[in-house]
């Protein structure tokens, strides 16, 4: 398994397809990435040199949010939702669904926590 900035993946596998595991990398993303550094798509990640996979690395980190960035701007929203008590904020708050599911038959593993 080899890592390009810190995802895991399989060696056999496309560059863009690779990208895309890549938490905030979706596959538009991934073939703009090989478009600006002139890489096909579709070469195997193993027949990448070191220099091509640090341009990837550089790219990635200056112009996307992914990983624990990604996270933690999701984090930052939710407790954003909590301390203003939004509709949103409440129902994180209690663990109940957010989106208007029905919770009188469904959502038990989110009622679970409220029954104990």
């Amino acid at each position: 398994m080899s890592y390009i900035s810190r995802a895991g993946s399989v060696a056999d596998e496309q560059v863009r397809i690779a990208l895309t595991k890549m938490d905030g990398i979706g596959p538009k993303k991934a073939i703009q990435v090989c478009y600006r550094l002139g890489i096909s798509g579709n070469i195997k990640k193993k027949e990448l040199t070191k220099y091509q996979i640090d341009q990837i690395e550089q790219i990635i980190d200056q112009d996307h949010v992914v990983h624990l960035e990604l996270e933690r701007g999701e984090r930052a929203d939710i407790e954003r939702f909590i301390s203003i008590s939004c509709y949103r904020g409440i129902r994180h708050q209690d663990g109940l669904p957010l989106r208007g599911q029905r919770t009188h038959t469904n959502a038990r593993t989110c009622r679970k926590q409220i029954r104990k």
